[in-house]
């Protein structure tokens, strides 16, 4: 059980870190998709264009918020 409580509250701080530094995150992960989509070009590979940066930022958003409520849940029902 103390295991279990551990996993949970770690993925739940998890989600709020992503949360929190969502902006830094998609930061870098773009530049790591624009460098990636200006070598796949070079070589003739055509691929949609990365995301905005405010399509970025959103989706680390909902994806940091999503991983806390879930967890969150998960808490709840297993101290029910």
């Amino acid at each position: 059980m103390a295991v279990e409580l551990a996993h949970m509250l770690t993925g739940l701080f998890l989600g709020l870190l992503i949360t929190a530094f969502h902006r830094p995150i998609a930061d870098f992960m773009l530049r790591q998709e624009r460098a990636l989509d200006v070598l796949f070009r070079s070589r003739g590979v055509r691929l949609p264009p990365p995301p905005s940066e405010t399509t970025a930022h959103n989706i680390y958003f909902v994806l940091g918020i999503t991983l806390s409520v879930l967890q969150l849940a998960r808490l709840w029902l297993t101290l029910r």
